[in-house]
């Protein structure tokens, strides 16, 4: 599907919500608490809602009990109704967290023989599910159209690049048979993101290499090794619309690895460059969090959201009124989805990209000295711009 109007809001509602991780678990209509937040979204300037994981688990939500069941602590299946509902009202788009890969040790999967011989990469609690069973691809693949016929627009996919391929080339060629214009966004770290999209025919994937490098040349004041990141970004991008983002629920806060105006600069470059933006939640307001060691260690970077917008900080308006600027001008240069690039200046310092889409063109220029600043221009305009001094 076209992904080209599509700005997700990334969100872990376990954490966003405030509900019980490890601790014993209750029953609450936690998924409502994110209803005041719709607006806000919107607000923002995205269009797309991307939910961590929401069904039933023992802890984190990765660790799934039942797929067709949301977890009661944040509500019951009604309750996520009541929430698309909403966001069809808004026109948002929902993308939820498809844990396929593995299951909770004490899944029902693992007594049927369907889970359960080996952990998955080390992790005791998590049985990994045998994916050479059909069995497996017909339960994965009434999972994905039991919540696509409740009205979700696509899968991200965890871990994808766990999956053997041609489990996810069965099974999506089934669900498109019935929703051709699902997404389907597929969790890859490392390796040949082309490739392992193409041998699992996934629309997209995670582009980690870019988000590494936005974050990792502010830092080290090194815009030669985006540079290098940007060339492998063009050649990708002939492939697939990645998804490009600066933080997510795995990640370290990009305002805790390069500060707020750093963290405002990556951004800057996200929204100029081609592919499918998210932004995490809590980033256009300067949050910051760095993951701990241990059972707690996610804790830091899902914190939860107040009860609603009109309770945060003050303190992060002014980041939050930049993201608004830069999303809005992402939104008037749509083709900038799909545009090429290249990088026509660079030093230690700043580097400038110029992007191209038929007739459309762009440039953006980031800089670290005398102080962090960034800006873009089109059709011999200032589209954006800002400095810390």
């Amino acid at each position: 599907m076209s992904t080209s109007d599509i700005i997700w809001w990334h969100v872990y509602p376990l954490g966003a919500t405030g509900a019980p991780i490890r601790e014993e678990h209750d029953e609450a209509p936690r998924l409502r608490q994110l209803e005041p937040w719709l607006d806000y979204l919107i607000e923002l300037g995205c269009n797309g809602l991307l939910l961590g994981p929401i069904f039933k688990s023992v802890s984190h939500g990765y660790d799934t009990l039942d797929h067709f069941q949301i977890d009661p602590r944040l509500g019951t299946n009604e309750d996520f109704d009541h929430l698309m509902a909403a966001c069809r009202e808004r026109g948002i788009h929902v993308m939820l967290d498809g844990v396929f890969n593995h299951v909770a040790r004490t899944h029902p999967l693992v007594a049927q023989g369907l889970a359960g011989d080996t952990d998955w990469e080390g992790h005791g609690e998590l049985a990994t599910l045998h994916h050479e069973d059909p069995r497996v691809a017909d339960l994965v693949t009434d999972v994905m159209c039991y919540w696509l016929e409740r009205g979700i627009t696509g899968w991200r996919l965890d871990v994808a690049y766990s999956v053997p391929p041609e489990f996810w080339r069965t099974v999506l060629a089934r669900v498109r048979e019935r929703f051709p214009d699902a997404l389907f966004l597929g969790e890859v770290i490392h390796g040949d993101y082309a490739e392992i999209a193409a041998a699992g025919t996934l629309d997209t994937v995670t582009q980690y290499e870019l988000w590494k490098a936005l974050w990792s040349s502010i830092k080290d004041v090194n815009f030669w090794e985006l540079d290098h990141a940007l060339g492998r970004h063009r050649d990708l991008c002939e492939h697939m619309v990645p998804n490009t983002f600066v933080g997510n629920h795995d990640v370290d806060r990009i305002a805790s690895k390069v500060g707020q105006d750093g963290a405002l600069v990556a951004t800057a470059l996200l929204m100029a460059l081609p592919g499918m933006p998210s932004i995490y939640y809590g980033d256009e307001q300067g949050f910051e969090g760095l993951r701990g060691e241990g059972f707690a260690a996610d804790d830091p970077v899902r914190p939860p959201l107040p009860a609603s917008p009109a309770e945060l900080s003050s303190l992060g308006q002014w980041i939050f009124e930049e993201h608004k600027k830069l999303i809005a001008f992402r939104r008037r240069h749509r083709w900038l989805e799909t545009a090429t690039l290249e990088v026509t200046d660079k030093t230690n310092e700043a580097i400038t990209v110029a992007l191209e889409s038929g007739s459309e063109r762009a440039t953006v220029t980031a800089w670290l000295d005398p102080a962090p600043g960034v800006r873009i221009t089109s059709g011999g305009e200032t589209c954006y711009e800002w400095s810390a001094v």
